[in-house]
């Protein structure tokens, strides 16, 4: 029983019919234009004029809902007062890709831009429409309604207004006329009020969903906008992992090398402590841009129009690779680089690419590996890029001990990933008894 009685409690039972009952009041202008042509067709029979009116009364009801800002507003009204989850129509636009997005803007499976917005079938655009008429429908039963049974409980007790109330049912008739009875059947109907109020609002919150939910087209340009957001951030958590994650290993080994140094070779140790400091300038370059990212999206996503902050994206190519290589050797790691071709011709989103790629190997290379020689190999041809990788592994030379690094396990698998959306091929595994090998075949053409 209480459990019955609670939907007569609840606050949005009421600013739900509320919502209804506005749009049964927001309709009268309309019904003035729906009179005139019965005004103009006076000879016509009342029973035909009714239901002309009442046909161009919808008429006009149908074409306000035809504009987009009505349906804002109705789903912005939607929202506050059913307490209905609906996307707003501003927030739904085709994706745009990032020119810094590189490969991620390819993602296989992705909904792409033309298909994010495609010409509304006709059954989307009159779905507000339909809702308008159903919303307006719901507005006047229920005032009309509630508003008649309201009247009921305020004139029948104690015979207010000299009110009399006559039932036949049946056969059988019953009449009220004051006393207990009034009170009865006047709390009676200020249940029946509300019950009316309790229908209305379940109506309104079913069909909310279904008629002002997002259409076909929205709901691929919702897909695809997540599809967008989550590359991004796949993007950047990449960025973060191979540039922070290789600076953080690089300079707490540096670290250690110029402090057993300070003693004995000074020269050294300020050349590790500089290599520390280009490091961490770069990573802070990286870090910037990716903070700079986040709050760009942030600020679209608010609406507050803070775009183009980012700044331009770190570009670090093929060609910075004998810096990178550099940092590595001032960890008193020895590190091994050979070329076939010319690695400087290769550019953009590729370049790229197989600079990170390099990177995160030498980072599972210095943390993972032996303190033996690293071998970097790097084959530009006319139609691949190889890459390889290759280390010791087993007990670091220096401490007779594997080396305790902390690992994340997202290194090889973001690996695998950035291959994969540049259609290349990747083999990380043991290569002999005590080394360990990347390898990576990146097609040119494709990726280019």
């Amino acid at each position: 029983m209480i459990k019955a009685l609670r939907p007569l409690l609840r606050r949005s039972t009421y600013t739900g019919a509320l919502f209804a009952y506005s749009a049964a009041l927001a309709s009268l202008p309309l019904l003035s234009f729906a009179l005139l042509p019965a005004l103009a067709w006076r000879s016509a029979p009342e029973g035909l004029l009714f239901v002309v009116v009442l046909v161009v009364w919808a008429a006009l009801i149908a074409l306000v809902g035809l504009a987009r800002t009505t349906r804002r507003v109705l789903i912005l009204a939607a929202r506050r007062l059913l307490y209905v989850v609906l996307p707003e129509p501003s927030a739904v636009r085709p994706p745009t890709a990032s020119p810094e997005a590189g490969p991620v803007a390819a993602v296989p499976g992705a909904p792409s831009a033309s298909l994010a917005s495609p010409t509304p079938p006709a059954s989307d655009r009159w779905r507000t429409p339909l809702w308008l008429l159903l919303h307006v429908t719901l507005g006047w039963t229920g005032a009309l309604a509630s508003g008649l049974l309201l009247f009921l409980a305020l004139a029948l007790p104690g015979g207010w207004l000299r009110a009399e109330l006559a039932l036949s049912l049946f056969g059988r008739s019953a009449r009220v006329t004051g006393g207990w009875q009034s009170w009865a059947v006047a709390l009676g109907c200020l249940l029946l009020a509300a019950v009316v109020c309790v229908l209305v609002t379940r109506a309104l919150r079913w069909s909310a969903p279904r008629l002002l939910g997002p259409s076909t087209a929205e709901r691929l340009a919702l897909a695809a906008e997540r599809e967008r957001r989550l590359a991004e951030r796949n993007r950047l958590a990449h960025e973060l992992h191979d540039s922070i994650g290789h600076t953080l290993t690089t300079t707490t080994i540096q670290a250690a090398v110029a402090g057993e140094l300070m003693s004995t070779d000074p020269a050294a140790a300020r050349a590790a402590l500089r290599s520390i400091e280009e490091s961490a300038r770069a990573a802070l370059e990286d870090l910037d841009y990716v903070l700079g990212v986040l709050r760009e999206r942030e600020a679209e996503t608010a609406g507050t129009g803070a775009a183009g902050t980012a700044g331009t994206a770190p570009t670090r190519t093929l060609a910075d690779l004998p810096e990178l290589l550099e940092r590595v050797r001032h960890t008193g790691a020895v590190v091994e680089w050979e070329r076939s071709g010319d690695p400087a011709q290769v550019r953009g989103t590729l370049s790229r690419a197989a600079y990170r790629i390099i990177q995160e190997g030498l980072t599972n290379a210095v943390r993972h590996g032996a303190g033996g020689p690293i071998t970097v190999r790097v084959t530009a041809g006319p139609d691949a890029l190889e890459l390889a990788v290759v280390n010791e592994t087993g007990a670091s030379a220096r401490t007779g001990r594997p080396r305790a690094f902390p690992t994340s396990g997202h290194g090889l698998p973001g690996l695998a990933e950035r291959v994969r959306l540049l259609h290349g091929e990747i083999d990380a595994g043991p290569d002999g008894p005590r080394r360990w090998r990347l390898a990576v075949r990146l097609p040119v053409r494709l990726s280019a």
